[in-house]
């Protein structure tokens, strides 16, 4: 029973790192972040939605995050931070 326990975990942590974004991709992902977090700080209208991790205003909260997630949950959370900044800017 152990031992099937552990071989599940390790297959989680392989699939995990196999689908994770690569580090230019979260590099990008990162800076893009901050400056969508920048444009809701400096928004009235923006600004008192902007919180939780996903508006860290921390480089390394966005990359080292996206390094342990698949492409497509960073592109998700990317998406997500667009359509806030369009609703509160009126767009």
């Amino acid at each position: 029973m152990l031992r099937t326990v552990i071989a599940a975990g390790l297959l989680i942590a392989a699939v995990n790192t196999a689908f994770a974004a690569n580090p230019n991709f979260c590099a990008n992902y990162a800076r893009a972040a901050l400056n969508q977090v920048r444009v809701a700080r400096h928004t009235p209208p923006c600004m008192y939605g902007a919180n939780g991790p996903r508006w860290s205003p921390f480089y390394r909260v966005h990359f080292n995050w996206c390094l342990g997630v698949p492409w497509q949950f960073a592109a998700h959370e990317r998406a997500m931070r667009t359509r806030y900044l369009r609703s509160c800017r009126g767009f």
